[in-house]
């Protein structure tokens, strides 16, 4: 039982607690990675429609999963990527499960990850 008493800021601090995907676009963004990829048809990811990288190109430097609150078919990634080169920085949101693209999910799978961490299958937990 929670006591009155406790600011939000302190119940925060006690339970579990995710960021928006905005607040974590946000907080990427700070981190420098600001470029906007989207997929490409041909299974590779772009910034500006030009010059498109194969996933294997990018390197995979963060994430973070979100489920909607009502719904949980409401699912999503978003990346922080990086060309290996660190020339290009930049987010990646995609949809995941039933209602995934399919080229979003051949890109996704394609992707290099930066730790062992990472390696694990999504929904798989340490």
């Amino acid at each position: 039982m929670k006591s009155a008493a406790l600011s939000r800021e302190a119940e925060k601090k006690m339970e579990p607690y995710m960021d928006t995907l905005a607040e974590t676009l946000r907080r990427f963004e700070e981190r420098g990675f600001r470029a906007a990829f989207r997929a490409h048809p041909d299974g590779g990811l772009t910034v500006d429609g030009e010059e498109i990288f194969a996933p294997e190109e990018l390197v995979v430097e963060d994430f973070a999963r979100f489920e909607g609150v009502s719904d949980p078919d409401d699912e999503s990634v978003l990346f922080a990527l990086r060309t290996a080169d660190g020339r290009v920085r930049g987010t990646f949101s995609t949809t995941y499960g039933i209602h995934a693209d399919p080229h979003q999910v051949e890109a996704v799978r394609r992707l290099r990850v930066r730790s062992e961490r990472m390696r694990r299958p999504m929904g798989e937990s340490a």
